[in-house]
């Protein structure tokens, strides 16, 4: 067991797939700056990376569990948004009508017992000789009075008496009632059988893709490295990326065969080195991408298909965003959060992903190994630090932004005079030194401090930049008149210029800040928020993380790479501008997980903008009515049969019927009724709030899921726990 109390991936989850043995790989050297994945350019592999030299196999030893070659042929079905595909078998539209156990125990009693007289009719003669014709037809004459004469009848009789339970063992069921009554009958049901070997040219071990370009060499390479177990999931993911970005662009095709041909599995290697996770809690399918959450729970709330089928979270899925609201110990972390952060690190390594991961400082999403940057804000051991304006040089985009995380979300104060105050700030700073201020500069300009602005104002003097002086003049002219939003600036960035955060947020250079330029390549960065102690600076460094994420990843030049925001908690950090932001992502091939205790740590006013603009919601067991009202009107209503049966008393007309009633009202205590059905179709809530609030079992969850291309999956009843 890891130290974050989380299993291994080796042998701890059903079906893994096994890793090559080899081993341990040394760390790569901590680079100078922020990683920048030389291998790897704008989300597509560069031909640089093929020849790079070859790292040392992952450290991994060989399991029990299937082999490369046979996951790969596990035929994947995915019959609805958010399907477990891996061997996944689907189920009938509608849930076949069963027999009540009662009635089929009288049928079977009643076919027995007409088996029993027929044998009883034709073994006494009543029938007739008739049945026993075709025992003399194909018996010899000279058999008469013979030993052998009397093996033949037995055989003859026992063929018939096993005909006639066969004949009324249909008749009466008795399959079907053994399968009720004792779960199953030894060939009474089809076996499952394996599906058969796919041919070579549909084998996906024998990479048909590359055969059918005519790299032949290249394919039988690689296929001897999926038989002799020195490729893994992630190997062939990675792979199969760089081969389809070598579709997009022929000239790769010599450098990545002869990467190929001289580093087999290691090919096209991630610019860490690694080519698997150190730890894995979940199960994951890399080859279309999923993660697999839980199991849908086999009861009347859910659709009869999706019943009992696992349920997975694919980036087809987050590329809407999804929110997720619980109590605290509701499980939405190690249940949600750490399995999504884990599938996203997986497929940043294949080079498909990148993931910002945003927790409190000791959250257990996995151990620092697991990640390309680690920034642990507040911690003077941290080797990275946060850019305060996203990476850019722009001063009125850094403004906007910064804005909305310092004040976005603060009701008396108007986010467009805060940018313009910031902006009044920071381009005339910006045209002065040729870069913009660090935490305690700008707050001595917030604060109207005379030395700093008398400073700043020689500067520009200096430099000839008269424009930018008449920025700075604005600003002091408007700095303490009625609506002015520095004041408010000034308080909320003085909550980072605190001896905890000494030495961050610099930019002079002497520190190496992350930011969320990156996101055009396929990094896996974890950021710790300092909530002990600093509760309120975390919460405003969270909401300039998801203003900086939406911002940036709208501008990417290359969207290949699916980028991926995850807030572990997203208390006070969604604003009216960022959830527009939010909404816009999943057309850019980007999404966001967004996780809350409860409604209420969003304005009311945001509420219905919220589950409106995140395509997947997720109940978890244990929230109140308040926030189980949300989800119901969010989820709306359905069309369903209901059934109502009225019971009235029978008056009989006739004397005899008159009396036989009254004797059965004397014995029974009862009046004769008869039942009249009436079955009618009603709009109903799928789920109302008091079912959301109390009918929810521990462990489960109540999600609904939307894809980016629209197709939906009504609210299910998920059980987390297998």
């Amino acid at each position: 067991m890891d130290t974050d109390g989380t299993h291994d991936s080796q042998g701890t989850r059903a079906t893994p797939v096994p890793r090559p043995a080899g081993p341990p790989p040394m760390p790569p050297p901590m680079p100078t700056s922020v990683p920048s994945p030389s291998g790897l350019s704008s989300g597509a592999f560069d031909t640089g990376a093929f020849e790079a030299a070859p790292p040392p196999a992952p450290e991994r030893a060989p399991d029990s569990g299937p082999t490369l070659g046979e996951w790969l042929r596990v035929p994947r079905v995915a019959d609805a948004p958010g399907t477990w595909a891996y061997g996944h078998r689907p189920r009938p539209p509608e849930e076949p009508e069963r027999t009540p156990v009662r009635q089929l125990i009288s049928g079977a009693l009643i076919s027995l017992l007409a088996g029993l007289l027929l044998w009883s009719l034709l073994w006494n003669g009543y029938l007739g000789g008739f049945w026993l014709w075709p025992l003399y037809m194909f018996t010899p004459d000279s058999w008469r009075g013979t030993m052998a004469s009397v093996v033949a009848s037995y055989i003859y009789y026992a063929l018939v008496i096993g005909g006639l339970l066969v004949l009324f063992g249909r008749l009466g069921r008795w399959p079907e009632l053994a399968r009720r009554v004792l779960g199953r009958v030894p060939g009474a049901a089809p076996k499952e059988t394996a599906p058969p070997p796919p041919e070579p040219e549909d084998d996906l071990a024998e990479w048909p893709q590359l055969r059918a370009a005519g790299q032949g060499e290249t394919a039988a390479r690689l296929a001897a490295e999926v038989r002799k177990g020195r490729m893994n999931d992630v190997d062939y993911a990675r792979i199969r990326r760089a081969w389809h970005s070598v579709r997009a662009d022929p000239s790769r095709l010599t450098a990545f065969a002869e990467a190929v041909r001289g580093q087999g599995a290691a090919a096209c290697v991630h610019p860490s080195g690694k080519r698997d996770l150190p730890v894995r809690a979940a199960r994951h399918d890399l080859l279309v991408r999923q993660v697999r959450l839980g199991t849908v729970h086999d009861g009347e709330r859910n659709p009869y298909p999706r019943r009992g089928t696992g349920l997975a979270l694919d980036p087809v899925l987050l590329g809407t965003s999804l929110l997720a609201v619980g109590p605290p110990g509701a499980g939405k972390t190690h249940a949600l959060v750490r399995p999504v952060v884990e599938s996203l690190s997986l497929q940043a390594l294949a080079g498909q992903a990148v993931v910002i991961a945003v927790c409190a400082a000791g959250t257990q999403l996995g151990p620092d190994s697991a990640y390309d940057v680690v920034v642990r804000l507040g911690d003077p051991a941290s080797v990275y630090d946060l850019d305060l304006y996203g990476g850019t040089n722009d001063p009125d985009e850094a403004a906007a932004v910064l804005a909305e995380g310092l004040v976005g979300d603060l009701t008396d104060t108007d986010s467009r005079r805060a940018t313009t105050a910031l902006a009044q700030l920071l381009g005339p700073f910006r045209a002065a030194h040729g870069r913009l201020p660090a935490v305690p500069e700008l707050r001595e300009l917030l604060d109207g401090t005379p030395a700093a602005l008398a400073a700043l104002r020689e500067a520009l003097d200096a430099e000839g930049h008269h424009a930018m002086r008449r920025e700075l003049d604005t600003r002091e002219r408007q700095s303490g008149a009625p609506g002015d939003a520095g004041g408010a600036l000034a308080d909320r960035i003085a909550l980072l210029d605190r001896p905890a955060f000494a030495g961050f947020f610099d930019t002079s250079g002497r520190t190496r800040p992350f930011s969320l330029r990156a996101l055009e390549h396929p990094l896996r960065v974890r950021i710790d928020l300092p909530e002990r102690g600093h509760a309120e600076a975390s919460r405003m460094l969270a909401r300039l993380v998801l203003a900086q994420f939406t911002a940036n990843a709208a501008v990417r030049a290359d969207r290949s790479l699916f980028a991926c925001l995850v807030l572990d908690d997203a208390t006070r950090t969604l604003t009216g501008q960022t959830l527009r932001g939010v909404q816009r992502l999943r057309s850019v091939n980007a999404g966001a997980l967004l996780t809350l205790r409860t409604l209420d740590d969003v304005p009311e006013a945001l509420h219905t903008a919220l589950l409106g603009a995140v395509g997947c919601r997720m109940a978890f067991s244990g929230i109140t009515t308040w926030d189980g009202k949300r989800f119901a009107e969010a989820w709306g209503t359905e069309w369903v049969e209901t059934r109502d049966v009225t019971q009235r008393t029978v008056f009989a007309d006739q004397p005899l019927t008159r009396a036989i009633h009254a004797f059965r009202k004397l014995v029974t205590g009862k009046a004769v009724t008869t039942d009249a059905v009436t079955v009618r179709k009603v709009e109903r809530e799928r789920w109302s709030a008091s079912e959301l609030a109390h009918s929810v079992p521990a462990g489960h969850a109540v999600l609904s899921l939307r894809t980016v291309g629209g197709d939906h999956a009504p609210p299910l009843l998920v059980d987390l726990r297998s």
